[in-house]
């Protein structure tokens, strides 16, 4: 029997900080939840931590935007309705119905904040555009296809200029801290060699918020950036916090193929482990661009209703078995019918990243393969962010709020992140958890341990193979 790790093996604390909130991650989640807690907690000492640069986490490369229901011919219910039908009937209604009420009010706080969003040239609002599995439009986005950095440009500009929060980057988050009633007392931190903290450290404090993000470098080839290791929900895990749906990932459709760089969906024992794949938004899909196999031949005719804007699991599956069925390694998105102006205005990071790959999508279809995308699941949450810890809550990738179910709705999850910070924001504002606060606290008793860097490579192979887009019992 494998006995699991309750903290991970490191040298005692050789520093010390004390906050009354401690955030862990600086994508959308974790930088929302410091800038409403700081409203919400006057005065409150927050501390950010964020394993390496604030602006180096999923968020920046969301490409499509951010969903909502802002246009007046739509209506939270329509968008309801839609979420529930991409999760297959696994979602939580009740945080649904949250994320769907909210999330208009958390988008235009995001504008105010300074985030500039593509507007219409006509009416001057919005400017919205559809991705899988929407019925209408209703996905804000920025630059183009730049929306996630435009996002983070905002709120990291909002932070920077509020000098009641403190910032430690290049830190990973080792355990919890707990007292003696097992309640969150802040986390272990080791700090790699960057500013004037250094080594192994701890950070007491009356609530600690996990926005860690996800866990796409299990696998061997994934949209997601390197830090996304899974770092939070292993350290709710070994806290003993309730973690759910974990086998619900989310594998974007169509990634980037780089030829002889493992994109692949299941690689052979001699591939090398791909690591981050260049995104091709779903909205491109939106604008009209199609799915063909090497022949030219429509991958989703005749299998949804929406063809190419079917949910992102059905469109995955349906692609892995093309592929499988022709002995290819990917397929082609064909952009080329949406013209050159339209895909430099919309599109010009995608542009740019494929001609930097040498397919020119004005001229060429992109080849695609599917990639390991979101965590739909994580560590369970309440409908405020509350994990089953006292005192520990989590936000955003890391967290299962119960809004995705099995497969997330596009752009949903840049919205869940909004939505929950503000939701944890209030809760703390009743009244910050008051742990005993020992002189010493402790992390979990019991084993300690990490996993051995060289499985690594052999773990994501293995996860790509038996874990990936097409699963058997």
């Amino acid at each position: 029997m494998t006995v699991l790790p309750c903290q991970l093996g490191a040298p005692r604390p050789g520093w010390a900080r004390d906050a009354d909130i401690v955030v862990i991650g600086s994508g959308i989640a974790g930088l929302a939840t410091v800038l409403h807690a700081r409203a919400a907690v006057p005065g409150g000492r927050v501390l950010l931590v964020t394993k390496a640069r604030l602006d180096e986490g999923s968020t920046r490369w969301a490409q499509g935007g951010i969903a909502a229901a802002l246009a007046p011919e739509d209506s939270p219910d329509d968008h309801l309705t839609d979420t529930l039908v991409a999760g297959v009937g696994l979602c939580d209604v009740d945080a649904v119905r949250i994320l769907v009420t909210e999330g208009p009010a958390r988008v235009r706080e995001l504008a105010d904040l300074g985030a500039s969003f593509d507007r219409d040239d006509s009416a001057g609002g919005f400017a919205l555009t559809r991705e899988g599995g929407h019925l209408r439009n209703r996905v804000v986005h920025a630059g183009g296809d730049a929306t996630g950095l435009e996002v983070e440009r905002a709120l990291i500009a909002a932070l920077r200029a509020d000098p009641g929060v403190e910032v430690i980057e290049h830190a990973l988050v080792l355990d919890l801290l707990l007292d003696a009633d097992g309640n969150a007392a802040g986390v272990t931190l080791h700090v790699l060699g960057e500013g004037t903290t250094d080594g192994v450290g701890a950070v007491t404090a009356r609530a600690v918020v996990l926005a860690t993000g996800g866990m796409g470098q299990v696998f061997a080839s994934t949209t997601n950036p390197p830090v996304s290791t899974g770092d939070g929900v292993a350290l709710a895990l070994r806290a003993g916090a309730i973690v759910t749906d974990l086998e619900f990932v989310q594998f974007h459709p169509t990634a980037l193929w780089l030829a002889g760089t493992g994109g692949d969906a299941a690689p052979g024992p001699s591939d090398p482990v791909s690591g981050q794949q260049p995104l091709v938004s779903e909205a491109m899909r939106g604008e009209g661009a199609r799915l063909v196999d090497a022949t030219g031949g429509a991958v989703m005719a005749g299998v949804h209703p929406l063809a190419d804007l079917a949910p992102r699991d059905v469109v995955a599956k349906q692609m892995s078995r093309v592929m499988a069925a022709q002995g290819v390694d990917h397929l082609y998105l064909d952009a080329r019918g949406l013209g050159r102006s339209t895909l430099l205005r919309r599109f010009p990071t995608i542009t740019a990243r494929c001609r930097a790959a040498g397919v020119d999508p004005v001229s060429m279809p992109i080849p695609v393969a599917p990639a390991a995308h979101y965590a739909s699941g994580g560590v369970w949450t309440d409908s405020w962010g509350r994990t089953s810890v006292p005192g520990l809550y989590a936000c955003g990738e890391v967290a299962c709020t119960g809004v995705h179910g099995a497969n997330r709705l596009a752009s949903n999850s840049l919205l869940e992140g909004l939505v929950f910070a503000a939701r944890i924001a209030t809760d703390l504002a009743r009244g910050l958890p008051t742990p005993a606060r020992p002189a010493d606290p402790v992390v979990g008793r019991g084993s300690a341990g990490l996993a051995d860097p060289v499985a690594r490579a052999d773990l994501a192979r293995a996860m790509a193979a038996g874990a990936g887009v097409l699963r058997s019992a």
